[in-house]
C-alpha cells in the first residue's frame, strides 16, 4: 500500500517525527514533515498528500484549528487526518472527531498501532462503491465518484469516514443498524475504536446535513437500537 503514497506528519517534537517517519517509511510510505501549522499549510498548498498525521499542541496555529481549516477548504476537505496527541481525555477525542479527524491516537503510542491505523484510514478513503455514481434522496445528493455531498446544490464538506458512514446508511435507507454493526461496516479494519465513535460521527453528520440537527430529517435514531436513514 505504501508505494507512492505521501504522508505529512505535523508535530513540533523532532524525536517523535523521526520515530513516526521511520516506521512509516519502513512500510514504503513517503513522509514529509512540518513543525508548525503555518509550514504545514504551505506544504499542503504546494504538494499532494494522501493522509496527515496531526499533533494537537503546535506552535502558532493549533491542531484543532488546522484541522478545521483543512475541512473548510474544498481542496483538502476529504483529506484523511489522524490526530496524534498527548491530550487523551475523552472530551479532547470527541472535539477532534467532531472537527473532522478520521482517527485519534494518544501519546505514548505503539508505532505498530500507528502504522495499522494509517493503513486502515487509507483503505477506507480509497474504497469506492460499485453502484451508480449519483444518489439523490430529497434535497440531498451524494456523488460517489467525486466523494461530494450537496444539500440544495450547496457543497457540504465531510471527512472520508463521515462520507462512507453517510453513504452506507443512505444506500440502505430504512434499515436500522446498531452501533456495533456500523463499527463492523465502516471501521472493520480498525481494532481500537469504541461504540461512542459512531455517536460522534452521527452527530457530526447531522450538524452538516440537517437543517435542524436536534430534529433530523435524514439520519434518525431508533431508541435503544441504533440509527437508520430516512429516505422519505
Amino acid at each position: 500500500m505504501g508505494a507512492f503514497v505521501n504522508i505529512l506528519v505535523i508535530d513540533d517534537e523532532a524525536d517523535l517525527v523521526e520515530l513516526v517517519s521511520y516506521n512509516l517509511k519502513k512500510e514504503g510510505f513517503r513522509v514529509d514533515s512540518a513543525s508548525d501549522g503555518e509550514t504545514a499549510l504551505y506544504k499542503l498548498r504546494k504538494n499532494k498528500y494522501a493522509l496527515v498525521v496531526l499533533d494537537l499542541m503546535l506552535p502558532g496555529i493549533q491542531g484543532i484549528e488546522l484541522c478545521r481549516i483543512l475541512r473548510n477548504n474544498p481542496d483538502t476537505a476529504g483529506l484523511p487526518v489522524i490526530m496524534l496527541t498527548a491530550k487523551g481525555e475523552e472530551v479532547d477525542k470527541i472535539v477532534g472527531l467532531e472537527i473532522g479527524a478520521d482517527d485519534y491516537i494518544t501519546k505514548p503510542f505503539s508505532p505498530r498501532e500507528l502504522v495499522a491505523r494509517v493503513k486502515a484510514v487509507l483503505r477506507r478513503a480509497k474504497e469506492k462503491p460499485l453502484t451508480e455514481n449519483l444518489l439523490k434522496i430529497g434535497e440531498l445528493e451524494i456523488d460517489k465518484e467525486r466523494y461530494n455531498i450537496s444539500i440544495k446544490g450547496k457543497l457540504v464538506k465531510l471527512s472520508a469516514t463521515e462520507f462512507k458512514l453517510l453513504l452506507y446508511l443512505a444506500e440502505r435507507k430504512g434499515k436500522v443498524f446498531s452501533r456495533e454493526q456500523l463499527l463492523d461496516a465502516i471501521w472493520r479494519d480498525e481494532a481500537f475504536v469504541e461504540p461512542r465513535t459512531v455517536d460522534v460521527h452521527i452527530r457530526r453528520l447531522r450538524s452538516q446535513i440537517e437543517e435542524a440537527p436536534a430534529n433530523p430529517k435524514y439520519i434518525k435514531t431508533m431508541r435503544g437500537i441504533g440509527y437508520f436513514f430516512n429516505g422519505k
